[in-house]
């Protein structure tokens, strides 16, 4: 696995993290507060957001199929990114996980 593969991913994560604040926030503001006025900017989020998403699902699955995990534990990577801030602890802890494989020069299997 290279570590490019890693980089992507993590990218992905944060940037679909962040959409999915940005998103809540706004969908909380739009229904909960009754501020209209976020409807444009509601809709181009949600819309950002779930384009990124899908390419998120797909650079997770490859490198969860190239690290060889457990269905259970692909499942929480890719299910990460529709829960407010679960992105970012999930791509920590992945981050710590695969980054010494590269370190060592490694090109091996993860833990699962």
């Amino acid at each position: 696995m290279k570590k490019a593969v890693l980089t992507r991913y993590r990218v992905l994560a944060y940037i679909t993290g962040v959409l999915l604040i940005l998103l809540t926030l706004g969908m909380i503001a739009k229904y909960g507060l009754d501020m209209d006025g976020v409807s444009g900017l509601v809709r181009v989020v949600a819309i950002a957001h779930g384009w990124l998403f899908v390419v998120y699902l797909v650079l997770a699955f490859d490198m969860g199929s190239k690290a060889k995990w457990s269905f259970g534990k692909l499942a929480w990577v890719l299910v990460a990114g529709t829960i407010p801030t679960a992105a970012f602890i999930v791509e920590r802890k992945v981050s710590r996980e695969l980054e010494p494989l590269f370190a060592d020069g490694a090109v091996a299997t993860a833990k699962a």
